[in-house]
């Protein structure tokens, strides 16, 4: 039960939602999600360290940027699965997640173009 709960606090705020939602597509780098978010860099970081303490997103480290991503199926309990599930069959037409998609595209776009140069 304690589990649930955790999880259920975790999904109880908007970005926070927005931001699972977003790593639908894949790995985000923090700097991206900021951006997607437009909040503060430790603002950002509250809400992940939320997520990943209810075990919705995973974290890696490479230099000093943090990756996040959601676990696959074998690295998330039934319950994150459920929610998964769930927060796909009702968000995924969202106009607010639909814009974030097209938003966390460009961004990506752009960084990739960053680095080419």
């Amino acid at each position: 039960m304690e589990h649930v709960l955790l999880v259920a606090k975790a999904l109880a705020d908007e970005s926070r939602v927005r931001t699972v939602m977003a790593l639908r597509g894949g790995e985000l780098c923090a700097c991206q999600i900021i951006a997607l978010l437009r909040l503060a860099p430790s603002t950002v970081s509250k809400h992940m360290n939320i997520l990943y303490h209810a075990g919705l997103v995973k974290k890696r480290k490479s230099k000093q940027w943090i990756h996040f991503r959601l676990p696959n199926t074998e690295e998330c309990s039934a319950e994150v699965r459920a929610c998964f599930r769930w927060l796909e069959s009702t968000l995924a037409s969202n106009p607010i997640i639909i814009e974030d998609e097209k938003r966390i595209t460009t961004e990506i776009a752009a960084m990739k173009e960053q680095t080419s140069v």
